[in-house]
Parts: structure tokens; sequence; C-alpha cells
């Protein structure tokens, strides 16, 4: 480790409360890889986290972020401004459901406004308030939607937690019709979890969820936050099923990299979130909208939701190589470009190895390895990574 990299550290380790444990120092990006303060360069498998689909410094979007704060960085949302308009038609438009937006700036903020609409709507629907969410489910760290994240490790040392959720088996219908009663108001699922290990939804699953909703006059609420954004090759992940979701959230890879969050309603509930009941003062920033303008023009113009098909199933063959060659590991799983590889061993020794041959990865719990590469990603880039990769596992489980 060099002296600037551990400076840095030092300051950051004493000026930063420890929610995470970070051991490079970055400096710059673009496209699908990072450099840090060395100017030793990885490749990012993380996006930010999911949030970089078109890569580091795409210059459509950093000309977009350049020219809005130059003309106006903040109106709040007691005004109109042009580009937050023009992003919520386009949210609409991609969506198909007919509805209408509400901006935040996370996607736990665009998770919490999905619970608290549910619950006005509930409110004069019978009184009804609770919403089922899912075992191995994420969806933020405020303390609602750490209630309606069903994981321990998650919800350890907050309690009293807000009351209001009940908790079923992903992937499993019968047991949603057990956790439904007289006081459901929604059910509230990812597409694919992301956090709880890269799990797709089967198409009897969501459409079983979907086919309860109609049934019991509930809302079906999507959380599309990480899985988002053409990672899966649609738009939106529940795009690549038969179904269509009363209210589905986004954030993550929304705005290129500046925080934003969005909730996108149908028609039926376009309307139920109205003043005073939910707010957001930095709600629908224009410099962040018109980010996120760039973001889907630079998606649609560059083809990008069929590369991250192309992409994900050349990166799904090569991961699958090493499933057949090592004992260690068992299975791979996810859609697009937003998969995992599951491990009999410790995740996050993966991920240590991966970043000492240079690549950036993350665990999505202690046995599943995360890969969610910018959608950008050429075949060149992914044939070295690959490499990489390679060499890891090599090192971790080779004879």
């Amino acid at each position: 480790m060099s002296n600037k990299t551990q400076e840095i550290l030092d300051i950051y380790k004493a000026s930063l409360m420890p929610t995470y444990a970070p051991s490079v120092v970055l400096a710059s990006g673009k496209g699908v890889t990072v450099r840090d303060v060395d100017n030793r360069p990885f490749y990012d498998f993380t996006s930010g986290i999911g949030v970089q689909s078109v890569g580091y410094s795409h210059p459509k979007v950093v000309k977009a972020i350049q020219e809005q704060a130059a003309a106006m960085t903040h109106s709040s949302n007691l005004f109109v401004n042009e580009p937050a308009t023009r992003l919520a038609a386009k949210l609409v438009e991609l969506s198909g459901l007919g509805g209408k937006v509400f901006f935040c700036n996370s996607g736990a903020e665009a998770n919490e406004a999905a619970i608290k609409l549910a619950r006005k709507w509930g409110s004069a629907n019978g009184g009804r308030y609770e919403v089922v969410t899912f075992r191995q489910g994420f969806h933020g760290r405020t303390l609602a939607t750490v209630a309606a994240t069903a994981q321990a490790w998650c919800q350890e040392g907050f309690d009293p937690l807000p009351v209001g959720f009940a908790y079923a088996d992903y992937n499993d219908i019968e047991s949603v019709k057990a956790a439904i009663n007289d006081k459901t108001v929604a059910v509230m699922l990812e597409a694919v979890q992301g956090e709880g290990g890269v799990t797709p939804a089967t198409e009897e699953f969501i459409n079983g969820v979907r086919a309860l909703c109609d049934e019991k006059n509930l809302i079906m609420i999507v959380d599309e936050v990480q899985a988002g954004m053409g990672r899966t090759g649609t738009w939106f992940a529940w795009q690549g099923y038969d179904v269509k979701p009363d209210l589905f959230t986004c954030a993550k890879a929304l705005a290129g990299g500046l925080p934003m969050g969005a909730l996108v309603s149908n028609a039926k509930f376009a309307d139920v979130l109205v003043a005073p009941s939910h707010a957001s003062t930095f709600g629908g920033n224009p410099v962040a909208a018109a980010a996120a303008l760039a973001v889907i023009d630079v998606i649609e113009s560059e083809g990008l939701l069929a590369k991250a098909v192309e992409m994900g199933t050349l990166l799904r063959e090569a991961l699958q190589g090493f499933v057949d060659k090592y004992d260690k590991i068992l299975e791979v799983r996810g859609k697009g470009l937003m998969l995992g590889l599951v491990v009999d061993a410790d995740a996050k020794e993966v991920v240590e190895a991966l970043q000492a041959q240079g690549l950036l990865a993350l665990t999505a719990g202690p046995h599943v390895v995360r890969f969610l590469p910018p959608l950008v990603l050429k075949e060149s880039d992914l044939e070295e990574a690959v490499d990489m990769i390679s060499d890891a596992l090599d090192c971790m489980f080779g004879e």
C-alpha cells in the first residue's frame, strides 16, 4: 500500500463513521475501468454497486451535468424544472403503465414512498396497511425499509422496528398466500433479488403474485432499484415477464452516478400521494434529472439493452465454465449483466482474490459473488476480466 493510499485511508478512518470497510482509494474512472490514487487500474464489475451502467465519465452524461449545473443546480419542488418534467414523462413512456412519477434521492426513499402510497390508499380502502415482502430481499436502510427487508443482519440493533410487514418465501406462491390477511394492502418484491443472492423470480411465481394481487385487491410493488435501467436486458426487470406492477421503484443507475430515485405508478394509483402527504426537497433535482435523460439517451442510442443480453450471455458462459471446472463453485444465476456465482466458500474471500487480480466485484450474501459490470462492456474487456477471474479462482480452488 502506497503512502498516499495509507494517508487517505487514515483520514477516512478518523473522519467517517465505520459503516463500510474500504481498502481501495479510487480517483477516476473511464468506461468500465477505474483507477486508484496510485493510478492502478481495475475493471469495475460492481458499477459502483449497480450505478454506472453507461460507464464512468460517459461524454453525453458529463456534458448534460456540466450544462445543467451552469444553468441551475436546484429549484425545489415549489417550482417546476424542465429536466425533471421531461424525465418523468420519459419514465412513464418507458414503463408503459400510463401513470405518474414521484422523484426522490435514493432507492430507499423510493421504496419508502411506495410503502407510504400503499398505506395511504389502504387507509381509505378497509384500513389496510400491511405489506408482504420476501426473505432474502433487500429494500433499503431507512427504518421502514429495514423492516421491509427480511434479513436479520440488516435489522439487528434497530428495534423496535416499524410494524406492518409480513414475510414470505421468494419463488413460493403458497407462502405468499399464507402471509396475506385482512390487513394486507400490498406485496413488494424484486424481480431479481440482488443483495439476497442474485435470484430471479420464476415466471410462475411473479405471475402468481400478480394474480393474487388482482384477486385480493392488493397493490403489486416491484423494487427495481438494482435491476432497473437496462441491467437485465429490458428497461425494468419486470418487463422480462408477462406482468405489469401497479408501482415500481428505481434509483441506482437512473442518473449516471448522481443521487436520484423514482417511484412510478400506473394510472390507478397516480393521484394517491397529494400535497401535503409526501414530498422531497431535492427530489427531481435538475442536474440529476438532466443526467438521467442523458443516461436514457445513451442506453437507447448505443443499443445497451441488447448488449446487456449479449454480454451477459458471454459472461454467464464463462462463469459456467468455472462451475464445471471446480467442485467449490456451484452455480451461476441471474439475468443479463446481473449475475451471481454461488460458491462453497466465503464469497468475501473470493472478492478479495479478484481485487488482487485487478477486478472489483461484490458479495450477495455469504456464498454468492455478484458481478454488475457496466452495460458498455466490450468483448475485449470481458475477455481480460474473465482471465482475471480465472486466475483468482485458480489461486483459491485449483490443485
